[in-house]
């Protein structure tokens, strides 16, 4: 996907309660807009960062800036969790994602589980319906390898759980995690963050789930599904 208009770029000066940042415009303006992120942006949010935002003149907003993409080590960040479902949808279609192509029917947010929503169900073609769960990944603190989660995160452990089941039920199931960066090779599950959900990650691949990791190519013109990169699955506690 291309920015359209441009993206504008500027200096953080603080994300805080979790919605909201402040920066400044290249021209000395300084302004307040919202974070498309709740998490924990761990690595993303330190003031003087060079930043990148969109501009929105619709009505009823109460910002006009919003913040879309990060300079943090190195490399240009996505972190509009707003973003991946789409850039997870056009590279299943491109055939970027192992035979999920395949699949006649894509179906978005079909209720499924216990009281949860399926980002995508795929259909059609002879064989068992495909369901497809994505998150958002931008964390990374070694060189080459990008994490996730980067913080605790007890839905995404019910979703691992809810995926293991229709698994078991005879359906597929996939975890995609969408890399919005570019400088990683490998991904893994950041179980000294989240035991808890390396547990269940390691449950649901253990009950037949499928996990990929995509990362994009990221700039401040675009963003755009790149390549799968190598799954470093965790080991068992007790090793």
């Amino acid at each position: 996907m291309t920015f359209d208009p441009p993206l504008v770029p500027a200096t953080l000066v603080q994300r805080y309660k979790r919605f909201l940042f402040d920066a400044i415009l290249d021209d000395g303006t300084a302004i307040t807009g919202s974070c498309p992120n709740t998490g924990s942006m761990r690595g993303l949010t330190a003031p003087g960062s060079r930043i990148w935002i969109s501009e929105h003149d619709g009505p009823g907003r109460k910002y006009r800036h919003r913040l879309e993409l990060v300079e943090a080590d190195g490399t240009v960040v996505g972190i509009n969790t707003g973003l991946p479902n789409r850039l997870a949808e056009a590279a299943m279609r491109a055939g970027m994602v192992a035979d999920l192509a395949d699949y006649p029917v894509l179906e978005r947010e079909r209720k499924y589980g216990r009281n949860s929503r399926i980002d995508f169900l795929l259909s059609g073609g002879g064989r068992p319906p495909a369901y497809v769960e994505v998150k958002n990944v931008h964390f990374r603190r070694t060189p080459g390898v990008v994490e996730f989660p980067d913080t605790v995160t007890a839905r995404g452990a019910k979703h691992l759980e809810e995926l293991g089941d229709m698994a078991e039920a005879g359906f597929r199931a996939v975890m995609l995690y969408l890399v919005q960066r570019e400088d990683c090779e490998s991904f893994r599950i950041c179980a000294d963050l989240d035991p808890v959900y390396a547990a269940g990650f390691r449950r649901a691949r253990a009950r037949g789930v499928e996990a990929y990791a995509l990362k994009c190519t990221v700039t401040p013109a675009q963003i755009r599904p790149l390549s799968l990169i190598a799954m470093d699955e965790p080991l068992p506690a007790a090793l």
